[in-house]
């Protein structure tokens, strides 16, 4: 990624939270560890340069603005079907 810009936010939500927070974030060198330890881990990351711009606007450690919710859901939405091999939504 070697981008001074490149850019990070890593989104956490548990059961029983109000909605996903953020809980880690940075430019550069930040980002790019960032999505390293994401990458090792085994978590999904995924590029989209409009949510990213919204996201890195909200405080560490502080809940996504209502604003975004359906965004994130829908890219969670997303995530949890490829992790499951579905091609379709998840069971509503």
């Amino acid at each position: 990624m070697n981008d001074a810009r490149a850019q990070a936010v890593a989104l956490a939500y548990h059961e029983g939270d109000a909605a996903p927070r953020v809980v880690a974030k940075g430019r550069g060198p930040i980002a790019e560890e960032i999505i390293a330890r994401a990458q090792a881990a085994g978590v999904f990351v995924h590029s989209s340069p409009e949510l990213l711009s919204l996201l890195m606007r909200v405080d560490l450690d502080e809940h996504i603005a209502p604003e975004l919710y359906r965004a994130v859901a829908e890219l969670l939405a997303w995530i949890w079907r490829i992790e499951n091999g579905l091609s379709e939504p998840p069971p509503q």
